[in-house]
């Protein structure tokens, strides 16, 4: 684990605006990345994810422009993800801000860009995203998780530990672990998923869905996690980064 646990807010664009949803649905507006960013750099966040959530899904590119005004508007590190599928476009991303370049649905389809990135870029930028859920009925895995693609909209029915695991292996140098099945509840963190993962892995680990109050964050990362990601609970008011820090230090975690 991480010397210091990293709090990281999470902007989820699409079409140029940051939103938020519930299980990946019905997706409500939370204002503009570049003015969030801003906010969050100044607030103490520890680093920023930046995912545009339908680049996969609608067939494109991250929009280069939206990436580059966030990263001018931080001097936190930057991970960015969403439509990324060749090593040319890590290079693109890094060129544009970005310190770290998040990858899902393109490494399911091909693995070897986990490892090609790494080798090129090394491990510290790879970031592997992985949306996991609880397996639906006719679908079974050893962990009893699966991994979805394009936005949680794609049952894949690979195994979400082993996944992570193999991720590891080709060259990801941290894993950003996203519960579909708590994602926007706030409900607290899957702390069974962040186990069962923690288990298996030593790079560090992002827990990703479900913050809903200050006392979801301690379990986390009692859990594993090296780094805690809220979204909604930020963008709408609910919480500050500092209070987060605070409730982290009071468990007597170190915090940055």
């Amino acid at each position: 684990m991480s010397l210091s646990i990293r709090v990281i807010p999470c902007l989820d664009v699409d079409a140029g605006r940051v939103v938020k949803g519930v299980n990946f649905l019905d997706l409500r507006d939370a204002g503009d990345p570049v003015e969030l960013a801003a906010r969050y750099n100044a607030e103490g966040a520890d680093e920023l994810v930046f995912l545009d959530i339908t680049a996969s899904s609608s067939d494109r590119s991250t929009m280069y422009d939206v990436v580059r005004r966030t990263a001018e508007s931080v001097f936190i590190p930057l991970t960015v993800g969403g439509g990324v599928r060749a090593v040319d476009d890590f290079d693109r991303l890094l060129r544009a801000g970005a310190d770290k370049v998040s990858l899902n649905t393109s490494a399911i389809s091909d693995p070897d860009l986990l490892s090609d990135a790494a080798t090129r870029f090394g491990s510290q930028c790879v970031v592997l995203s992985i949306d996991a859920r609880r397996c639906p009925e006719g679908i079974s895995t050893d962990s009893g998780f699966e991994v979805t693609t394009h936005g949680g909209r794609r049952s894949t029915g690979l195994d979400a530990v082993a996944w992570c695991v193999e991720g590891t292996r080709r060259g990801a140098g941290e894993l950003l672990l996203n519960s579909m099945d708590a994602d926007g509840t706030k409900q607290g963190y899957d702390i069974s998923l962040i186990e069962m993962v923690r288990r298996e892995v030593t790079v560090p680990i992002i827990a990703s869905g479900g913050a809903g109050k200050l006392d979801d964050f301690v379990p986390a990362v009692v859990a594993g996690a090296d780094a805690v990601l809220a979204a909604s609970v930020f963008h709408f008011g609910q919480m500050r980064i500092d209070e987060v820090k605070q409730a982290l230090a009071a468990a007597d975690f170190a915090v940055r």
